[in-house]
């Protein structure tokens, strides 16, 4: 059956209803359609019948699934065996690299913080034996829900019959002119999605610092090295980046902020004027990450306990007065029921008093004793702050590196930034044990509470101690646990050790992934 023969309104697998052409490549239509199943917008290609590249696409669709990488388009469904062949993608709503341009180029930081979560993905992508090929601005997306996606990885090779020698170099040279539209609001290459090509010169396209004023040195040289291989070593110090991994090493560097969302998250909000998360801030003198005091008077805001109980409570509060009501229309035989059962228990208490006096110097050491409890919050609220000296996000159970970069913003004194996990499309206990973010304190202390400033609600976690700088969860001691969201926990006992990693095995959904934030953490203890 012919693509074009295919109007509004089919219906494909019995499921997913076509609603509207997007485009057309040559004998292949994306449509935006509705999963009837799922009650949910997707993207679906059809092909024409005699399409040359079906089944490749198809094939690039089901690797392209396989990638570990939350950034990249997601691939529901990919089927060349019926009479209309068709690949079904996620339907990404939010605004492209082209869109956020239309308004000028970003701010560097900005700028440099988006194309570095598309190089992330991209790199993902080149370790399953994928590429891109033909990246361009419309491919970069931010979504509504506050993630980036990169569309058409695999796919869009396979769609267009693109062969290269060197896909490395293509589509690191792919991240360098997305880099160089977002700093200039050109693209080096020529016009390309609605933005004007780069002003040349004699060696081509100018590097962005001689475009574009506020463009820092480390983004102009990695820029130009990229984009520009041929000015590498010319214009700018250091050779040409030849795959995306490169990219992302060069990238790693570099301070950074993520973009703004498209449209505000319910269920997070929105940062504080002037301080939007950064990624990858680092020290310019080398000493390590910047500190700085936790508010304008230098102390620490008040973090809110949130329970998940109290609205339980207070729907069953009715239930529970009307059961006294009707307890006070008994009758006088329940009364005297009522009268033994009363003796019988004045009886139970004296003695167990009795019993509990005789008892009272060997008390059993392995039940916490209210006195104890109370001991532990106190010491708590005596201890100090320890110093954090690193830090690191731990995904023993994953590929790829859980924004390492990022996490020394979790503990930068600026509640307004934060170290963030990967984002995940499906509910973190089915794909892992976990995520994590350790702490390096230096040296062994005693700790006796953590104080965690997350973003949003609905997590479950751990606190893990351990002396070993270890690479699996299973290398440090559990020894607390909480759920919900910001909040004081307060060990039971001290522990002792120099790494504490706070281990999530919940996480949040944020937008149309589940991914969790720690805005600010703060480990409490003696030296």
């Amino acid at each position: 059956m012919s693509t074009f023969l295919i109007e509004p309104g089919a219906k494909l697998a019995n499921r997913y209803r076509l609603d509207q052409v997007v485009s057309e490549t040559g004998g292949a239509t994306r449509w935006k359609a509705t999963d009837e199943t799922l009650a949910r917008p997707v993207a679906v290609w059809t092909f024409t019948e005699g399409f040359p590249r079906t089944s490749e696409v198809v094939r690039a669709a089901r690797a392209t699934s396989r990638i570990p990488d939350a950034r990249v388009t997601q691939v529901f469904d990919a089927d060349d065996t019926t009479p209309v062949p068709y690949v079904v993608e996620e339907w990404v709503i939010g605004s492209s690299l082209a869109d956020l341009l239309s308004q000028g180029p970003m701010e560097p930081e900005r700028a440099a913080g988006l194309v570095a979560e598309a190089a992330e993905a991209i790199a993902a992508a080149h370790a399953g034996g994928l590429h891109h090929l033909c990246l361009t601005p419309s491919k970069l997306m931010w979504s509504s829900g506050g993630a980036v996606k990169v569309t058409g990885i695999g796919v869009d090779a396979a769609l267009l019959g693109a062969n290269v020698a060197d896909p490395g170099a293509v589509d690191a040279q792919g991240l360098g002119n997305l880099l160089y539209a977002a700093l200039t609001g050109h693209w080096p290459g020529g016009p390309q999605s609605g933005l004007p090509g780069a002003p040349q010169g004699t060696a081509g396209p100018y590097p962005p610092g001689q475009i574009r004023q506020g463009v820092t040195e480390p983004l102009n040289t990695i820029t130009t090295r990229a984009a520009l291989p041929h000015l590498a070593g010319q214009m700018v110090p250091g050779p040409p980046i030849t795959t995306p991994a490169d990219f992302c090493a060069a990238m790693a560097e570099v301070p950074r902020l993520i973009p703004l969302p498209v449209s505000p998250v319910e269920s997070s909000p929105p940062p504080e004027p002037g301080t939007s998360r950064r990624t990858g801030e680092l020290d310019t003198t080398g000493s390590g990450p910047r500190r700085s005091a936790r508010n304008g008077n230098g102390t620490r805001g008040a973090t809110t306990s949130h329970s998940a109980s109290a609205p339980r409570a207070e729907r069953s509060a009715p239930s529970r007065m009307d059961q006294r009501a009707a307890r006070s229309r008994t009758s006088p035989r329940r009364i005297l029921i009522g009268v033994v059962a009363v003796v019988l228990f004045a009886a139970v208490v004296v003695g167990a008093w009795g019993l509990g006096s005789m008892m009272q110097p060997g008390e059993d050491p392995a039940t916490p004793s209210a006195d104890s409890t109370d001991d532990a919050a106190n010491e708590a609220a005596e201890a100090t702050a320890l110093e954090i000296v690193d830090s690191r996000g731990l995904n023993p159970h994953g590929d790829t590196d859980e924004h390492s970069a990022r996490s020394p913003l979790a503990w930068d004194g600026q509640t307004g930034t934060a170290w963030n996990t990967q984002g995940y499309q499906d509910p973190l206990d089915i794909i892992k044990p976990g995520v994590g973010l350790q702490l390096q304190l230096g040296a062994s202390h005693e700790i006796h509470a953590v104080d965690l400033d997350l973003g949003g609600e609905g997590y479950e976690f751990e606190i893990r101690v351990g002396d070993a700088d270890g690479n699996s969860e299973d290398d440090y001691e559990v020894v607390a646990s909480g759920s919900g969201g910001s909040q004081e926990v307060v060990l039971d006992e001290p522990a002792n050790g120099q790494y504490v990693l706070v281990w999530f095995t919940t996480l949040p959904q944020n937008g149309g992934d589940y991914r969790g934030s720690v805005n600010e953490v703060e480990v409490r203890g003696t030296e």
